[in-house]
């Protein structure tokens, strides 16, 4: 096969006014004709700066390739003048970016944005453009194209939008494709049908993909081969096959171990640490701190590339001739990367009783949004959560997750239906009294790590504001010791007390977010998406982190997510929403074993697993169309116009919500009647 692309030793630095950081040292890859490269990796590995750094697309103030090749069909384009450069970008050579709604002109017509690079690349008239765009809007995907060309893209969602973006990138048939983390803000669904897309799209155009994730299951459904980042440098690289079956790398291990089990709920296998500061690289091998494992010759000499076959290498010490035989360590052989603090002996055993903790009566909440157009995020729930339990909550986006979870702890006043907690009523009035015990008795971990932090406030004051306004503390060094106390039991140090939330990573920052929900010691913490913006090794350490601290301190949990995987590996029961109701809620174990419901059966089928083999052999369940609207649902059961098994039932009346078989409820004409 004939190598499309090659970079050699390519290094990339960032001018800071800290120092320089050098986010790229020594990359070497390459790509061939028709093949999907993934690149893996967490956060600041280099992995994006990579991909841009092959679109020229640094911020030239701060960026500069300081050296390497970047050959592409004999081209290097590292030193191409910016005029030759810009014939290439988005016309060989194209890019699918993360976030499709900044990815695309607010202002401008779908079809506008569409047709731009085909009036520059591709010197067509503006109606040949726009029958161009038409087509590439009905190749990715989109029904009646000829009206949604003339649509902003605040008309389309979140799955519709980035397939507009992959239009765009397929606009000028472009050779490689560079998809930078695609799916990532997609629900589950919503990701198989883009990844299916891309995989249709190759195999129709013959395109090179280069695809940039940190999600192994992605990679095991699209790629051909893999290249494994951390700390500026591939430490891995070889087929999908060799890297998932038989990984060299101390690192790769603990990314292949950081990824929840949807067949078991062992601990996940967290990676100790942080990855090294760049603006002073360590000496000798950078994972060294963090790898178990590490020889003494790791701390003094950077290890090369080892090779194994003729499409596999690693760069670490334990593949030296001379270096201690060392297997990788399994789940099934109960090894771990990690040395887990014990739990206390003191630490209280949670079994769950049968004594709900929170009773949710049909609940509703609808949102005013003008013109007497009601949202109906919330239409009628009822269900249970039993104290010392976890209950997952799972579904697309839009279907009122969140705004159950916000109704729950009374940041937004239902409009119809009963919440008790510990048999009192959430809404209604309360006096300053009963609203202030509330509050401290439920608390909430928000979705993003960056967002919900004070940024003018110190770590300590964020952790205290809670003992401050319940006065948990009774002096100020008692104040300072509940803090330190809290820092290390969600494993931080007392040195970070004083420091600014800009100074941690996203994975300390949710710990700190952590921190602050168990500073009034609640009973039940809502988490709403608590992961999502996390690395997979970050996010098994968080996950491992609240599993240790429910069974320590008998906390109650809503976990709010669209991973399904994570929800099965955290939760004790799991209940599957669609469009404000409750369609499905069982054990997570009987859920995941069992699907009853035709969406519940959709959502597990479309999980990515990171398996090569079995994920490229699994059928999946196809959902037609997008989410209805909730200020508009269908009549009947509102899966109905997605539903492969509808029956005319299912137009005429909403199914009721039944006990199909012992703990497992449904909501279904199908498997009710």
């Amino acid at each position: 096969m004939e190598t499309l692309l090659k970079v050699n030793n390519l290094h990339v630095s960032f001018s800071t006014y800290a120092g320089k950081v050098q986010a790229v040292r020594g990359v070497n890859l390459y790509l061939k004709k028709g093949e999907t490269l993934a690149i893996v990796g967490e956060s600041g590995s280099g992995k994006s700066v990579t991909s841009k750094s092959i679109m020229r697309l640094l911020p030239s103030n701060s960026a500069q390739i300081e050296d390497g090749e970047i050959l592409f069909e004999g081209r290097d384009l590292a030193n191409l003048p910016e005029r030759e450069m810009e014939k290439i970008r988005g016309s060989e050579i194209s890019m699918i970016f993360q976030d499709p709604m900044t990815a695309l002109n607010p202002t401008m017509t779908i079809g506008n944005q569409i047709i731009e690079s085909l009036l520059i690349h591709q010197k067509l008239n503006k109606t040949q453009a726009l029958q161009k765009a038409i087509e590439l809007l009905k190749l990715v995907g989109i029904p009646n194209a000829e009206t949604r060309v003339k649509q902003f893209p605040h008309q389309f969602s979140g799955g519709m939008r980035q397939r507009v973006v992959i239009a765009i990138a397929l606009a000028c048939n472009p050779k490689v494709l560079i998809a930078d983390e695609p799916t990532t803000a997609l629900d589950v669904t919503i990701q198989a049908q883009i990844l299916d897309l891309m995989k249709d799209i190759q195999k129709k155009m013959g395109t090179s993909i280069i695809i940039i994730t940190h999600d192994l299951g992605v990679v095991a459904n699209i790629a051909d081969r893999v290249a494994v980042m951390y700390a500026g440098k591939i430490v891995e690289t070889g087929t999908v096959e060799e890297v998932f079956y038989n990984p060299q790398h101390p690192y790769t291990w603990g990314l292949l171990g950081s990824m929840p089990n949807m067949e078991t709920k062992e601990d996940l296998i967290a990676i100790p640490g942080s990855p090294p500061d760049l603006i002073n690289p360590p000496k000798g091998d950078p994972f060294a701190e963090r790898n178990e494992f590490a020889l003494k010759v790791d701390y003094l000499r950077e290890p090369p590339m080892f090779k194994l076959t003729e499409t596999h290498y690693a760069a670490t010490w334990l593949l030296h001739g001379k270096a201690p035989k060392i297997e990788r360590p399994l789940k099934l052989d109960k090894k771990r990367l990690t040395v887990t603090k014990p739990v206390q002996k003191d630490a209280i055993e949670i079994t769950v009783p049968n004594e709900p903790l929170i009773e949710v009566k049909n609940l509703k909440k609808y949102f005013n949004i003008g013109k007497n157009e009601l949202l109906r995020a919330v239409d009628n729930l009822t269900f249970d959560i039993y104290k010392g339990e976890t209950l997952g909550l799972v579904g697309e986006s839009g279907c009122g997750k969140s705004t159950t979870g916000r109704t729950l702890m009374k940041l937004y006043e239902a409009t119809e239906g009963e919440v008790l907690f510990q048999k009192e009523a959430v809404h209604g009035k309360k006096n300053s009294s009963e609203l202030k015990q509330f509050n401290r008795k439920v608390q909430m971990i928000f979705q993003d790590p960056y967002a919900s932090l004070n940024p003018r406030k110190t770590v300590a004051d964020i952790i205290a504001e809670g003992i401050d306004i319940h006065g948990l503390a009774k002096t100020k060094e008692d104040r300072r010791q509940r803090v330190y106390e809290l820092l290390e039991t969600v494993g931080l140090n007392r040195d970070h007390a004083n420091r600014y939330p800009h100074e941690f990573s996203g994975g300390q920052r949710q710990r700190i977010g952590i921190a602050r929900a168990l500073a009034v010691e609640p009973e039940f913490i809502i988490a709403d998406e608590p992961i999502s913006a996390l690395d997979v090794s970050i996010q098994a350490q968080v996950v491992n982190l609240m599993k240790k601290l429910q069974k320590e301190r008998g906390l109650t949990y809503l976990f709010i997510a669209h991973d399904l995987s994570m929800i099965k590996h955290i939760s004790d029961r799991v209940g599957v929403m669609y469009l404000g109701s409750m369609v499905e809620l069982a054990s997570s174990d009987d859920l995941y074993n069992e699907p009853l419901h035709p969406y519940t059966q959709a959502l597990l089928s479309a999980v990515p697993v990171p398996d090569p083999m079995r994920e490229k052999s699994r059928e999946r369940i196809i959902l037609e169309g997008d989410l209805p609207s909730p200020s508009n649902p269908p009549s009947g059961c509102r899966f109905r116009t997605r539903c492969p098994h509808a029956i005319e039932t299912c137009a005429k009346m909403a199914p009721e919500w039944k006990e199909a078989k012992p703990n497992h409820w449904v909501a279904c004409h199908i498997i009710n009647s």
